[in-house]
């Protein structure tokens, strides 16, 4: 196959699926900034010089930040694709959903699965509300963003109120979070097509437990609910390819907070020492074979 990676043309992830196809296919970098469509006469869609038609699979390993305008595009070319019969990973709408932690969220309720209680709005005052409703101890998100970038705690009424106020006048969406404790930290599960693997993954000089800011990693037995739970999180956004987050409380409740559809898999591949892009190749290989992606 001829693989197109939409990413940093100095990825981790690029040179990992390289090295992982081995000859046996091509991974060509693209980015996001260089997408270009033509449509009228040829109907030609390219990222640089490169033609993403001549291509058989396109994988998304970014969504950089942009206008409202660049984001429409950028997900309509990865459309006109995938309408073309080209295999996308992750399918643009399956993108659109996960990227948005309100609507991913509200679809795994939708799905059955435990999710904090959380407030999204638009003002200071709705937010305050929430604050003090949720316990005067939550998590504000942007509504998009990944590896715990912008995200704070909050548990003091004053500087609740005035984050909620800077919030408001930069004319943002508040996504204010019912904090769950979770002494023993998160686990991580990346679903590829029907593997699910899991990483238990613990911080003790951050409440917050991505890899990228240091937390320790270590494997994490997926029973058959864990691995029930991590498919029916992504299977509500429609990503073959997803990295579920969730929180065990205290109680035994497991917490579905999060669904990333262009997930990680650096911290995972090394704690578990699995060659996670190989299977990433398998899948693109089996959507290209079979027009599915099970």
């Amino acid at each position: 196959m001829k693989v197109a990676v939409l990413g940093s043309l100095r990825s981790w992830y690029l040179a990992d699926l390289s090295r992982a196809a081995a000859g046996r296919h091509e991974i060509l970098p693209a980015t996001f900034r260089e997408l270009a469509a033509w449509v009228g006469g040829e109907s030609r869609q390219r990222s640089g010089t490169l033609d993403l038609q001549a291509c058989d699979a396109v994988l998304v390993r970014t969504m950089p930040p942009g206008s409202l305008e660049q984001v429409v595009f950028r997900m309509d070319v990865l459309g006109r694709l995938e309408a073309a019969g080209m295999a996308v990973l992750n399918p643009p709408r399956a993108v659109e959903a996960a990227v948005d932690k309100y609507l991913a969220l509200a679809r795994m309720e939708a799905a059955g699965l435990a999710v904090p209680r959380t407030v999204v709005c638009q003002s200071a005052a709705t937010a305050l509300e929430a604050f003090a409703a949720l316990g005067g101890d939550v998590v504000l998100k942007p509504l998009f963003g990944s590896e715990g970038r912008g995200v704070a705690r909050l548990t003091d009424d004053a500087i609740a109120e005035r984050t909620f106020r800077l919030y408001e006048r930069l004319g943002a969406v508040l996504y204010v979070q019912q904090y769950i404790p979770h002494p023993q930290g998160d686990w991580r599960l990346l679903v590829i097509g029907q593997r699910v693997l899991g990483m238990r993954r613990h911080n003790p000089d951050d409440w917050r437990s991505n890899a990228s800011r240091g937390a320790h990693c270590e494997p994490l037995e997926v029973t058959p609910e864990l691995a029930a739970l991590a498919c029916r999180a992504a299977q509500a956004v429609g990503a073959p390819l997803a990295g579920v987050d969730v929180l065990p409380a205290p109680d035994g409740t497991c917490y579905a907070i999060e669904v990333n559809a262009v997930p990680g898999w650096q911290a995972l591949a090394r704690t578990l020492k699995v060659d996670v892009a190989r299977w990433v190749l398998e899948l693109l290989e089996l959507r290209r074979a079979t027009g599915n992606w099970s």
